[in-house]
């Protein structure tokens, strides 16, 4: 399926990631993408395809790595670019970059999702799926890693699970996270040091 209503380079055409822009070339500038965010602001949805573009495969690679599901990933990651379209006018900076704002709703739309699996004891067939051409000791396995990883992210608080996914899934620095959750950087790494330790022990049972 293809990405709406800011489709501006195709469809996905692979489990991992979306046609289009690759996310390290073509960057525009800080104050490029802020010119680009004022129109959107003004509702001018030709920069905001611009912006989609240019960041639709980092959003989706964060959404795909909490549902390991391409078709998932792919849905989840339009509601997010729709979210944002709608929500735009109340878009505030704060110093971090505008990709941080939209990952924050896909984060927010993914958890919440996958809960909502959870809750009704959904069988996840796709994550299976996508096992299935390894090794099946090694499948079953890395299937079991993979799922205690994600179902303890979920296990986390909201805050300290949002700083795990951003300093080691989008390898955002100290400065950038703070930013963008409204915390100082101290914060940050008291946030990160809880986490990881809550984190090993969900994973230990």
């Amino acid at each position: 399926m293809s990405f709406v209503p800011f489709q501006a380079s195709g469809t996905t055409n692979s489990a991992a990631e979306p046609q289009g822009t690759n996310a390290g070339d073509n960057r525009p500038s800080r104050e490029e993408e802020r010119q680009l965010v004022q129109r959107a602001i003004d509702r001018d949805s030709t920069a905001f395809a611009e912006l989609y573009d240019k960041h639709v495969v980092r959003v989706y690679r964060h959404i795909y790595y909490l549902v390991t599901d391409a078709r998932e990933a792919e849905d989840l990651t339009a509601q997010t670019f729709l979210k944002a379209w709608e929500a735009i006018d109340r878009y505030k900076e704060r110093g971090a970059p505008f990709v941080a704002w939209l990952l924050r709703i896909g984060h927010n739309l993914t958890v919440s999702h996958l809960r909502s699996k959870r809750d009704h004891s959904e069988l996840d067939e796709a994550f299976i799926d996508q096992k299935q051409n390894r090794n099946p000791e090694e499948a079953l396995e890395r299937s079991t890693d993979e799922n205690s990883v994600r179902e303890a992210l979920l296990g986390l608080r909201d805050e300290q699970r949002q700083v795990i996914m951003l300093r080691f899934v989008e390898e955002l620095d100290y400065r950038e996270v703070a930013a963008m959750i409204g915390k100082s950087v101290p914060a940050v790494r008291v946030i990160q040091h809880r986490a990881l330790g809550n984190l090993r022990k969900l994973m230990q049972g």
